[in-house]
């Protein structure tokens, strides 16, 4: 039920972020590997990218790539964060009757790892998906397909079954930097936020106020390796699957340092957050809410 709680919740939080998550992908992409002012910026900044995307594809372009999303959500999340409130109810993370930070750490990498490695097809198709557009705002490799089920299919023939698996060098680090930053600062913050006794205990705002404090760390640590992994998962490919921009996650980290400098890894920062934040907060709220409803009626 932990799994099954753990993805609902995820699910739910995705239902409101995943146009942000559009809008983070395309800024991502664009301008890549070029230096600053040798290309055309179609999205100046956060909000220019939402009402450009929208005047240009439609309302539907902002919710590109939902039901993989959707299913990324439910099975990632399901796994890391079903994972981590085992580990945690089971007591491995406390310490003399307190939550050790290293181990939370620790927990949340391990929780996110899996994640990572059951969900990186559908991670694949999203990013495919989500980075498709018209012509003239069309940033990145553009493939072309028709839906979920039509991309992994063509993938799965043209690739092999390894090649659903391709960008997973990146996937892995990515969600085990940001499920650590994320389930550690949560865990601690939620402990701290109890101490101050501002709420009520039990309260959905201590949750909350937890959720917000996550956010913030998560968003700083992730970002860099969520830019190189969608990178990678977008690269276009050779007749043997090989990708054709990068070798792997090294080689896509050093060259957007060297070609677009410190701030090429942290492209999109501001629609990070509003992603990230959001779905940070929301997720972590409905899976905390989920499971005290579950153990106070089951």
């Amino acid at each position: 039920m932990d799994f099954v709680l753990s993805g609902v919740a995820a699910c739910g939080a995705c239902l409101f972020t995943n146009p942000l998550e559009v809008v983070k992908t395309r800024m991502q992409l664009q301008g890549e590997l070029k230096s600053r002012g040798s290309y055309q910026v179609y999205y100046r900044n956060v909000f220019h990218a939402f009402y450009t995307i929208g005047k240009v594809d439609g309302l539907t372009g902002l919710q590109k790539g939902l039901v993989p999303g959707l299913v990324y959500q439910f099975f990632m999340n399901g796994v890391r964060l079903g994972s981590y409130a085992i580990i945690e109810s089971s007591g491995y993370i406390h310490t003399d009757g307190r939550i050790s930070g290293v181990k939370s750490i620790v927990a949340g990498a391990i929780a996110g790892v899996v994640g990572a490695f059951m969900g990186s097809p559908i991670y694949l198709v999203k990013t495919h998906l989500q980075s498709q557009s018209t012509s003239s705002i069309a940033v990145g490799h553009q493939y072309k397909h028709k839906g979920m089920i039509h991309a992994l299919a063509a993938i799965h023939r043209e690739q092999g079954i390894l090649g659903l698996w391709r960008g997973s060098s990146a996937a892995i680090p990515r969600v085990s930097v940001g499920s650590a930053a994320q389930l550690s600062t949560f865990s601690v913050s939620k402990e701290f936020v109890t101490g101050l006794q501002l709420f009520s205990e039990g309260s959905w705002l201590i949750a909350l106020s937890a959720g917000m404090m996550s956010s913030v760390v998560v968003v700083l640590a992730m970002t860099p390796f969520d830019v190189v992994s969608t990178r990678l998962y977008n690269q276009p490919v050779n007749s043997l699957g090989q990708g054709e921009l990068y070798r792997g996650f090294v080689d896509c980290f050093s060259k957007t340092l060297q070609k677009e400098g410190l701030t090429g890894l942290y492209k999109g920062l501001g629609a990070s957050y509003f992603r990230l934040g959001p779905h940070t907060i929301l997720s972590l709220l409905f899976w905390n809410e989920l499971r005290a409803f579950y153990l106070r009626y089951s």
